[in-house]
């Protein structure tokens, strides 16, 4: 149980990261709220799921770290 927050972490990171290059047309609205006084663009959509996907790795990463040390 004390593991399943980064777990869940890395699994919310990684959805995101494939729904937003997979979907980019859904993922459009949600980047015009969140990125308000920019405008949104494809561009902008992949930028961000790449990262989220690149942040998923390191989670992934760092929990295995954390787990081989015990």
């Amino acid at each position: 149980m004390l593991h399943l927050g980064p777990f869940l972490a890395v699994q919310v990171c990684l959805a995101f990261g494939m729904a937003g290059l997979l979907w980019p047309d859904k993922f459009m609205p949600l980047f015009h709220v969140l990125m308000f006084p920019w405008a949104a663009t494809y561009r902008g959509v992949r930028a961000n799921s790449i990262a989220a996907i690149a942040l998923s790795f390191l989670l992934f990463l760092m929990m295995m770290a954390r787990l081989a040390r015990f």
